[in-house]
């Protein structure tokens, strides 16, 4: 009898899962990912974080399902980036139109910290919860460079390097010991496009005047007591409070379930037709390289190998079933030469199928230079693009060197054989050499540019010159299409394409159990361009590693890191 009411009991539960009203979580404590895993080695890193497509997708299905009553989102200390925060927060919004409860819950917002970037994201919400012994780091945004010119001189170490142009600004960190007027401008105008599209949005979400906002910003950091008085958050409560509310204003027998889960099932459920006529998605994420994307499992974060997706372009150009092409960057830039491979590919496939690209958090350097021949560019107003010119050069540590008793000698056949040893500076030849490549990469980088997005070569030049414009000043002069997110970039190519509102989306390269398990038959094959474990991601380190006998990649057309607002 008890194990009758056991079975009966669990069978009803399950029909309730099935059949009852849901309340959608989202737990950002981890952080999302941005795309599909690239080798074996991330899909095991990325088995239990979330994906931004599997958000998207699940929120837009959720908003039109009655099953799903309210949306809980606890956002954590995890750093996102904030054009992927702009995604996130379009995404709620537009849930939140359809009606439905939207709760935003942190135990803080930045402790003893800043947490401007992870309250904007809090701000898109109907209602915002904070745990009472957590505060609101509403302190504003702030980039800062580090400069080493004077240590590495105490050092022993001299740094040589030449830059296209003024606003190419990735070696002053070694080269100057304070900001150029074009760096200050650069960056000045940075942050004040970021704050304008923050101070906009929390004025929107939370019912304020933007000066208000401003002014709250100027007074920041709030304890959680003042930041409920202020109106930046609506309730003080615990974790079980706040998600108990939720659930009891669902109403009936709700339950939890995860939005990527969510997604997943209601995938499953629809199974798109293998065969019917839909739209790629190629993603681009990382450095750019020569050979296949890959991970190091030393640290480093991806690659966008340019085999990679060049194989994911052809095989998308041939496929007669996909009808466009949506290119998903997010990346600093890198490999000159690799780059150019991939924009030729974007070249030739937009020549039989519209291509659309979604710029995520970085499309800058190279990231802007396998983006730009696209039919259709967009991004979101915080994303970091453009840095149109082009570095190179060299440490030289001869004299770090010689105090520890290192000495160094050479044998040579060529003048220039030994000019890219760290051993000894560039000598008057070397550096005619070294800025003839300079100003023909620069050439070709601003040439590509003014014929990409139909610009004279003079406007061209004019929005190069090295300089890094956010997503917002992008659009207004020209280097960016439309303002919005994956979600947007796909429905504009189902548009181009006259495909339908819900014709499938593919991921390139495709590949079977099978085909990545036989070795290819030719370079043409998918599986040539598998991606693989990597043991070369040094980044700025990579001249050093390399002369230390370790493998490297690196590039002349790189954003740095620190440009990144979290």
């Amino acid at each position: 009898m008890d194990a009758g009411r056991a079975i009966f009991e669990t069978v009803d539960k399950l029909r309730q899962r099935r059949t009852g009203p849901l309340v959608l979580e989202l737990d950002l404590t981890e952080g999302i990912t941005e795309g599909p895993p690239a080798d074996p080695l991330a899909a095991v890193l990325s088995m239990r974080k979330t994906r931004l497509a599997d958000v998207l997708s699940g929120l837009k299905r959720a908003g039109q399902d009655s099953r799903v009553k309210a949306l809980v989102v606890k956002i954590g200390s995890a750093p996102l980036g904030l054009a992927m925060v702009q995604e996130l927060r379009q995404a709620v919004v537009h849930f939140r139109a359809s009606g439905k409860l939207t709760v935003a819950f942190a135990e803080t917002f930045g402790e003893f910290g800043g947490g401007t970037i992870p309250y904007y994201l809090a701000s898109a919400f109907e209602r915002i919860c904070l745990q009472p012994s957590g505060d609101v780091g509403l302190t504003g945004v702030a980039l800062e460079q580090r400069f080493f010119k004077g240590a590495l001189e105490k050092a022993g170490v001299g740094y040589e390097a030449g830059q296209r142009h003024e606003y190419k600004t990735a070696v002053n960190t070694f080269t100057q010991d304070h900001m150029t007027e074009p760096h200050r401008e650069s960056m000045s105008r940075i942050v004040e496009s970021v704050t304008e599209s923050l101070v906009a949005g929390i004025a929107e979400g939370r019912q304020l005047d933007p000066g208000k906002v401003r002014e709250l910003i100027d007074r920041g950091p709030f304890t959680s007591a003042e930041a409920q008085e202020a109106g930046l958050v609506d309730e003080l409560a615990y974790r079980d409070e706040v998600y108990d509310e939720a659930k009891r204003a669902a109403g009936g027998e709700a339950h939890l379930l995860y939005v990527s889960k969510y997604a997943r099932s209601a995938a499953v459920k629809k199974l798109p037709n293998p065969m019917a006529d839909g739209v790629a998605l190629i993603h681009g994420t990382g450095m750019i390289k020569g050979g296949r994307s890959g991970r190091s499992p030393l640290g480093g974060g991806g690659a966008m190998g340019s085999d990679t997706i060049s194989s994911a372009f052809r095989a998308a150009r041939r496929d007669e079933h996909v009808k466009a092409v949506v290119f998903r960057v997010d990346s600093p830039g890198g490999s000159y030469v690799a780059s150019d491979t991939v924009w030729r590919e974007v070249t030739l496939t937009r020549k039989v199928k519209p291509v659309i690209v979604s710029m995520g958090d970085l499309a800058a350097s190279g990231g802007y230079f396998v983006a730009m021949a696209a039919d259709v560019i967009v991004a979101q107003p915080g994303t970091l693009t453009g840095s149109i010119g082009v570095y190179g050069g060299k440490p030289v540590l001869a004299e770090m060197l010689e105090r520890f008793g290192v000495t160094s000698e050479m044998v040579a056949a060529g003048a220039n054989a030994g000019m890219f040893s760290l051993s000894r500076g560039f000598s008057p030849e070397q550096w005619e050499r070294i800025n003839a490549w300079l100003d023909r990469i620069y050439d070709d980088f601003v040439g590509k540019v003014a014929q990409s997005r139909d610009l004279t070569r003079e406007r061209a030049h004019e929005l190069a010159r090295g300089r890094v414009w956010t997503g917002a000043d992008a659009k207004a002069s020209g280097l960016v299409d439309e303002l919005g997110g994956l979600e947007d970039a796909l429905a504009l190519a189902r548009r181009r394409a006259e495909l339908a509102d819900d014709a499938p989306v593919r991921t390139y390269p495709r590949l079977n159990p099978l085909e990545r398990l036989r070795g290819p038959e030719s370079s043409e094959d998918k599986s040539a361009a598998l991606a693989r474990i990597r043991l070369d991601a040094w980044g700025p380190l990579a001249r050093l590693s390399a002369e230390l006998g370790l493998p490297a990649a690196s590039g002349p057309l790189l954003l740095p890191e620190w440009y990144t607002i979290r």
